[in-house]
């Protein structure tokens, strides 16, 4: 019988590894699920580059998950089918409670920066509401699950000694979509993100209502399916894309990001424990 000396095994076992003879569960690719509601063209523009990215510094290929809906990356996130998610604040906190393994592990700075955003009431101008003004009024709203949909415009009612349900509102999906009903007149008021409502100020639009600061959209991973190893290696990756690596990254996550951490969250929960925030609209 022939003796295969121990150097030449070892050789051979590398050159197996290196060639990708790697066990199929090692191989795998990584779930991700972008935010729902978008084409898919649309989000491969946006994604694709930093998810190579994140692939290389984890040896490893990062797939997009399409979904629905928020609902449906929640489902799927608690049921061990998504490694990572793009969630905003709500969603986070939602599935934080639901399902303890989820880990904060970067948020992405805002255009200016920071690492955090406000919620606003946007109204037309002309019409010369405040946001006391806003009872028995309809409402444009993004989604259930949008951190400046319910949850946020109801806070900045009741701050207004008002709430939503002393309104009419409607879903509308997308902040864009809120500020063009409003500014159709379509809508007395809606709740979207500051700066969407900015972006349609030449469109008559007036901020009367402005929450809190709250923190950005962040990378969240399943920590019952990737490492503590593995979820530091992701953070690091991402905290140290230089901006030339970023530019070709999407409008939402190309501004850099900071460690997050799961008391980042606290003023949502806060105005969540105020809110109980129906899934329909109450027209």
């Amino acid at each position: 019988m022939k003796i295969v000396h121990p150097a030449r095994l070892l050789l051979a076992t590398v050159f197996i590894f290196q060639a990708g003879g790697l066990p199929a569960h090692a191989a795998e690719p990584l779930a991700f699920a972008p935010l729902p509601m978008e084409s898919p063209e649309t989000v491969a523009s946006q994604w694709k580059p930093a998810l190579d990215y994140l692939g290389k510094a984890l040896g490893t290929r990062l797939r997009i998950e399409y979904s629905e809906s928020n609902a449906t990356i929640l489902e799927k996130f608690e049921a061990g089918k998504l490694d990572l998610a793009y969630l905003g604040p709500l969603p986070y906190v939602v599935l934080k409670e639901r399902f303890p393994a989820a880990v904060p592990v970067a948020h992405f700075n805002e255009k200016d920066g920071q690492p955090y955003y406000t919620c606003a009431i946007v109204v037309l101008a002309e019409r010369k509401l405040a946001a006391k003004d806003l009872r028995g009024k309809t409402i444009a709203l993004t989604n259930p699950y949008s951190t400046c949909g319910y949850l946020a415009t109801d806070g900045m009612l009741r701050r207004a000694g008002s709430d939503l349900e002393k309104n009419r509102y409607r879903y509308f999906n997308q902040h864009d979509a809120v500020a063009l009903a409003v500014a159709r007149g379509d809508y007395d008021a809606g709740g979207l993100k500051t700066a969407i409502g900015n972006k349609y100020a030449h469109l008559g639009l007036q901020i009367v209502a402005e929450s809190p600061p709250l923190t950005s959209f962040a990378l969240v991973a399943n920590g019952a399916r990737l490492s503590p190893e593995r979820i530091a290696a992701l953070r690091a990756a991402l905290i140290g894309a230089e901006p030339a690596q970023r530019a070709t990254w999407g409008d939402n996550i190309r501004h850099g990001a900071v460690p997050a951490a799961d008391q980042d969250y606290d003023a949502v929960r806060k105005l969540r424990a105020r809110a109980n925030i129906p899934e329909k609209d109450n027209f």
